[in-house]
């Protein structure tokens, strides 16, 4: 399917998006702006994602990563967990299992309808090398089947100098738990 963006939204979004590209160097040092904007122009879809990320505050950045010398990892790098996607479980399962108080959604169908992927325990220790987030919040991140077949879900922050991976109910949501995305170009 087919997402729309305006030839306005497009223009003020790669604005956007090569302001903070340029400001913020170390989350990719060895590429250049043109590269970026090579991948995006025409691409309506990716375009309309990282719309989505950027309205729900998520301040999408490309990080590169030592591992994918080809891909561009468009990623969530605000300081702390996008405020437009507070206050969700983990998942569509988890929300459906609440009887009471249920948030508006899940970080896993929110994620999906903006059509990226919540990072992985691997991806969110690799974004806190590069630069230190969620110091005073939390994100939902990718939780194996393993740990969500008990009943689990994941999440992260960066507290006292090191970057920790927690677990919760999957159902339970915090005003201060978001989630962070990629998308890969």
């Amino acid at each position: 399917m087919k997402h729309k963006i305006s030839a306005s939204e497009t223009a003020n979004l790669l604005a956007t998006l090569k302001k903070r590209f340029e400001e913020n160097k170390p989350r990719h040092a060895h590429l250049k702006w043109e590269e970026v904007e090579k991948r995006l122009v025409g691409n309506t879809d990716k375009l309309w994602s990282l719309l989505q990320m950027e309205e729900t505050g998520g301040a999408p950045d490309v990080v590169t990563f030592s591992n994918s010398a080809e891909k561009i990892f468009f990623i969530d790098c605000s300081k702390e967990s996008p405020k437009g996607r507070r206050s969700l479980c983990y998942d569509t399962e988890a929300l459906k299992s609440r009887k009471k108080h249920k948030p508006v959604d899940s970080a896993v169908s929110m994620a999906e309808k903006m059509k990226i992927q919540l990072l992985d325990e691997r991806q969110y220790a690799q974004l806190q090398s590069v630069e230190q987030v969620d110091t005073k919040t939390s994100s939902w991140i990718k939780t194996p089947d393993e740990v969500r077949k008990l009943g689990g879900a994941l999440f992260g922050d960066y507290r006292y100098g090191r970057v920790f991976t927690y677990h919760n109910g999957a159902e339970s949501y915090y005003a201060v738990r978001a989630f962070r995305g990629m998308l890969e170009m």
